[in-house]
C-alpha cells in the first residue's frame, strides 16, 4: 500500500485532535474527566504523557489560540463598531481569563496529535524498552 502524503497525514492529525481522538487510532478515549486525561488509549495502548512536563508544548498551543483569537477578535470589534476602551478592555481580559480553561483539552489534545504526526515510531516505546535502554 502507498505511503500517505504528509499533508493528507497532517490534516487526520488535526482532525482527531480536534475531536479529542486517539491519534493513533482515532479511538474517543482521550478524555477521563473535563481536566484530566487517562494515562492511555483503551483501544490501542497508545501512551499519552510519555514523561513529565510532556504537554509544557500544549500550553503554548493554547497560549498561541488565545492570543491570536484575541487579537482577531480586538480588530474585528474595533473596525465594525465604536466602542470605548474600557469596554474593551473589558470583554478581552474576560475572553482571554475564560477561553483558555475551555480550550485546555483541545490544546493537549492538539498537542498530542502534532506530535504523534512528527514522530510516529517515538511513541510506540513501552515502559518496559525504556528500562533496557536506561539498563544499558
Amino acid at each position: 500500500m502507498p505511503a500517505e502524503r504528509p499533508s493528507v497525514q497532517a490534516l487526520r492529525a488535526l482532525r482527531r485532535g480536534l475531536r479529542l481522538c486517539c491519534p493513533r487510532c482515532g479511538a474517543r478515549t482521550l478524555c477521563r474527566s473535563w481536566l484530566t486525561l487517562h494515562e492511555h488509549c483503551a483501544e490501542c495502548r497508545l501512551r499519552f504523557e510519555r514523561e513529565q512536563g510532556y504537554f509544557l508544548g500544549a500550553m503554548y498551543v493554547n497560549y498561541g489560540v488565545t492570543v491570536g483569537l484575541a487579537l482577531l477578535g480586538s480588530f474585528a470589534v474595533e473596525w465594525s463598531m465604536p466602542v470605548s476602551l474600557t469596554q474593551q478592555l473589558l470583554l478581552w481580559v474576560g475572553f482571554c481569563s475564560v477561553f483558555p480553561v475551555c480550550f485546555f483539552r483541545y490544546s493537549r489534545s492538539l498537542w498530542l496529535a502534532m506530535d504523534y504526526w512528527c514522530d510516529p515510531w517515538g511513541n510506540d516505546a513501552t515502559e518496559e524498552d525504556e528500562d533496557e535502554d536506561e539498563a544499558r
